[in-house]
């Protein structure tokens, strides 16, 4: 009876330490879909792959004129066709810039609960991230976050004021140590 519980709980302790590992790989450039340092695009994601995000500590993104925000329908992160050519466009400016982090955040209007657009906001704001990644653009440089309805664009209750505010804003900051172009 010990042999077989010392079996199954150092089967469950390997299987707790290989995860993180994985993890690591990924974030260290492996074939899975991370940036591609040659300047070529990335291949797609593999389903279930994961690309470690940027960190959020500090603070100072602020927003670059050659990088756009891109704006969503009502109730929706799906990326149009019009949002996918203004993200090619971004990536090619985020892959120049060198010794920068970048934070993708995710805006929602004013209709809905504040826990449903944070969700919405978040969503969003992976759907770019996650474009970018596949575009190339190395995943490690890139969180994200959700303002949810809290950082309107404007705030009159009509159509045309909370399309401005359905959107993803990418900013940038200087890495820190680094010189960033």
């Amino acid at each position: 009876m010990k042999k077989i519980i010392f079996t199954v709980a150092a089967a469950i302790l390997v299987a707790a330490c290989t995860t993180p590992q994985k993890k690591a790989s990924l974030a260290k450039g492996d074939k899975s879909g991370a940036a591609a340092t040659d300047g070529t695009e990335a291949a797609p994601l593999p389903p279930g792959a994961e690309v470690i995000e940027a960190s959020l500590r500090g603070s100072g993104f602020d927003v670059d004129p050659d990088i756009q925000p891109v704006h969503f329908d009502y109730d929706s992160a799906q990326l149009s066709a019009e949002t996918l050519d203004v993200l090619k466009a971004n990536a090619a400016v985020m892959k120049t810039r060198k010794g920068v982090e970048f934070l993708v955040a995710g805006h929602c209007d004013d209709r809905g609960t504040v826990a449903y657009n944070l969700a919405l906001g978040q969503k969003r704001a992976k759907e770019v991230r996650d474009y970018y990644i596949r575009l190339g653009v190395d995943g490690r440089k890139v969180a994200t976050i959700s303002y949810g309805k809290e950082q309107p664009n404007c705030s009159e209750a009509t159509e045309d004021c909370w399309s401005k505010n359905r959107r993803a804003v990418t900013g940038l900051r200087a890495k820190a140590g680094s010189a960033a172009k």
